[in-house]
């Protein structure tokens, strides 16, 4: 039984890669590497049963807490475009429009007028 379901898992891990290559966005593959992340600890967990080592729950677990921060961090980098302090304070997206390109804080000077001839 425990090992039709690490079979199991092994071919959606497969499919997930393909959709980690395919993936028509940033977030899809970020998705993507979030799942197969579990899917790995899903899989730790049954090879550690069918081996008769239950200390390989232990290493799921740690895994797993690493995949969470890990996917945390990718998406917060892929947003701000930095892992550190967020520009504009504790709010996310501040004061910074959503339009402003990373690394540039618009000031707060009004935009020159065009002369007149």
């Amino acid at each position: 039984m425990f090992s039709a379901a690490a079979a199991a898992l092994l071919t959606t891990m497969v499919l997930t890669i393909f959709r980690l290559f395919c993936g028509p966005s940033v977030y899809d593959r970020a998705l993507a590497v979030n799942s197969f992340g579990t899917k790995t600890v899903l899989l730790i967990a049954v090879m550690g049963f069918l081996s008769g080592r239950p200390d390989f729950l232990d290493i799921a677990l740690i895994y797993a807490l690493i995949n969470f921060i890990g996917t945390i961090a990718i998406l917060k980098f892929f947003r701000y475009r930095a892992l550190g302090d967020i520009p504009g304070g504790d709010v996310p997206g501040g004061d910074i429009p959503a339009s402003t390109p990373p690394g540039r804080v618009p000031s707060d000077e009004a935009p020159p007028t065009p002369r007149e001839s």
